[in-house]
């Protein structure tokens, strides 16, 4: 498809190649757009795909009445989850987390007894972990810059904080001396949720908190290797200037100036910080560009910083990754959280190899029985030919015997004989 664009974009002239204006501003849209693939990154992202539309399709089933949905329904719901194909097919690969039944002339499906183990100790982990949920939720509104939040653009980014479906309940109303909702329009969408309470403990960015643990200056880590030379350059040059926290007032700072990239800089690291993958989605965090003074082109000043963030397009969802919150393609610091959500990733590993090990298997005597099929169909050819040819000998023979021949002519051209 790129090619086709390329192709109608570039015409010839009597001076030699003229590129119209919007040619240029394809390539130039595709060339903010790239950055150097990162292969254990990619992989992270990969893995982390397949985990993600399972928990979605868990979440789904366990909102179903009695804990068990119709495969037909969980199909309709393939196109929100960007799947294609079968859903039978889908749930069969993971026999360890989903158990499909046939009842009546329909599939129904329900998680497996060791999957039903897993969600009642994510649910136990949550529940410890509400005083972790409260500060996370109490630094996303002192970020911003009135300490406001819209409730549906919170409720985009609420599993990559780990915050749990009913945060409303479980976080929000328990901590009315923190939080509170706010509503100035009238309209649904326009709920917001404002922090009460500011925490100066909490106004601590986990730049300072790591400069603080080690005795020095905040500033960036760069996670680049050193054939990156023009990169490191750009990157000593940022990181001279000094670290401004993303819990500063924005409002006191020029938009577009050296300051202001500094400390949009910061707070997309604060924010990426504070997540269980040390991930999100760009176009999701753009929603907030108000709230958090982002640039309108966010995805430019990422692929500027490449040593802090890592930008991907995989499955075409432009995704920011904190670079130093990876080592190679692993997590450097997991959340209790993410812990059993790698367990969740275990079991259905497993599962798919037992689906894989079914298929070999089946398709090994498959071939066997193919194989063997055409073994008795050999046996029978060599068996009739060896029949026909000696057939042939014994119907033939006698007429390419000399002393035979010699008689069935003198027979046939003789007229004396008897």
């Amino acid at each position: 498809m790129v090619i086709s664009v390329v192709s109608r974009g570039i015409s010839h002239c009597n001076n030699g190649l003229y590129l119209p204006p919007s040619f240029l501003h394809f390539v130039r849209c595709m060339a903010l757009w790239s950055m150097k693939k990162d292969p254990e990154l990619e992989a992270a992202l990969s893995r982390n795909r397949r985990w993600v539309v399972n928990n979605q399709i868990k979440n789904i089933i366990l909102g179903y009445p009695s804990q068990e949905a119709p495969v037909k329904f969980l199909q309709r719901k393939f196109k929100t989850l960007d799947l294609q194909g079968k859903a039978l097919n889908w749930l069969k690969k993971y026999p360890c987390c989903f158990e499909v039944h046939l009842r009546g002339d329909e599939y129904y499906c329900h998680l497996s007894k060791r999957m039903m183990y897993l969600v009642d100790e994510e649910e136990s982990v949550k529940s410890m972990q509400e005083p972790v949920f409260v500060e996370r939720l109490a630094k996303l509104l002192m970020m911003s810059t009135n300490q406001r939040l819209n409730l549906m653009k919170i409720n985009e980014l609420k599993r990559n904080f780990g915050f749990p479906d009913d945060y409303m309940l479980r976080i929000v109303a328990k901590h009315g001396d923190i939080f509170r909702v706010v509503n100035h329009s009238g309209r649904k969408s326009s709920m917001e949720l404002e922090l009460i309470s500011w925490d100066p403990d909490l106004a601590v960015s986990a730049i300072e908190a790591s400069a603080h643990r080690h005795g020095s200056e905040p500033c960036f880590s760069c996670s680049l290797p050193s054939s990156w030379v023009k990169s490191w350059e750009r990157f000593h040059e940022f990181n001279s200037t000094p670290y401004i926290s993303p819990y500063v007032d924005p409002r006191g700072l020029t938009e577009g100036s050296k300051e202001m990239e500094k400390r949009t800089v910061g707070l997309v690291h604060e924010i990426l910080s504070l997540t269980l993958w040390k991930k999100a989605s760009i176009l999701k965090l753009g929603h907030f560009r108000r709230e958090f003074s982002l640039p309108e082109k966010l995805n430019i000043l990422l692929l500027k910083h490449p040593g802090i963030f890592y930008v991907s397009n995989k499955y075409q969802l432009y995704t920011v990754l904190l670079r130093e919150g990876y080592n190679g393609s692993e997590l450097v610091e997991k959340d209790p959280l993410v812990i059993v959500k790698e367990k969740f990733g275990e079991l259905m590993q497993e599962g798919l190899h037992e689906y894989n090990r079914r298929h070999y298997l089946a398709n090994l005597e498959k071939k066997r029985r193919i194989g063997m099929g055409l073994d008795r169909l050999d046996k029978r050819k060599e068996k009739s030919g060896e029949v026909s040819e000696q057939d042939q000998g014994e119907g033939l023979g006698s007429l390419f015997d000399p002393e035979e021949r010699r008689r069935f002519y003198k027979v046939l051209f003789d007229d004396k004989s008897p």
